[in-house]
């Protein structure tokens, strides 16, 4: 990841949630995307699986309430900040038995920029005066997220 992109990172997560997230969170942060897209994927695959078709669309996808309304957030944040150019080259995955549609594949920076939103606020729930989240904070939010994706 580039400097600019770095900061771009810093950014993000000092707008959405007042943490201060360095270039060493970066690791955790790209395993968290790579990992929370791959459970959406999985689950949406065996969802166009059960709908008779070779194809994953959107719908497949298990986006909740509350993750879509991270994505609106994430939407109003990157307004300003322009990380989805940044967030689709994170946008990954391994193959699967079931193709994504463009459409499909085109909304990723938009679910990750979401993730990232209700990470970033994740952070803040299970921890309201964090600052700067270390380790044991990245494992608490990845285990929630493990818990509901």
């Amino acid at each position: 990841m580039t400097v600019m992109s770095i900061a771009r990172f810093e950014r993000f997560f000092r707008t959405a949630a007042g943490l201060d997230v360095d270039k060493n969170d970066l690791k955790r942060y790209s395993d968290f995307v790579d990992t929370k897209l791959y459970d959406l994927l999985t689950v949406a695959q065996a969802t166009a699986k059960a709908n008779g078709r070779d194809i994953i669309r959107t719908c497949d996808l298990p986006i909740t309430k509350g993750l879509q309304e991270s994505i609106h957030r994430f939407r109003a944040i990157d307004e300003e900040l322009e990380l989805k150019p940044i967030l689709e080259q994170l946008a990954t995955h391994p193959a699967l038995d079931r193709t994504p549609d463009e459409d499909t594949e085109a909304a990723y920076s938009e679910i990750i920029g979401g993730l990232s939103f209700a990470l970033a606020q994740c952070f803040k729930i299970l921890h309201p005066d964090l600052k700067n989240p270390q380790t044991q904070h990245w494992d608490e939010a990845r285990a929630v997220f493990d818990l509901l994706l």
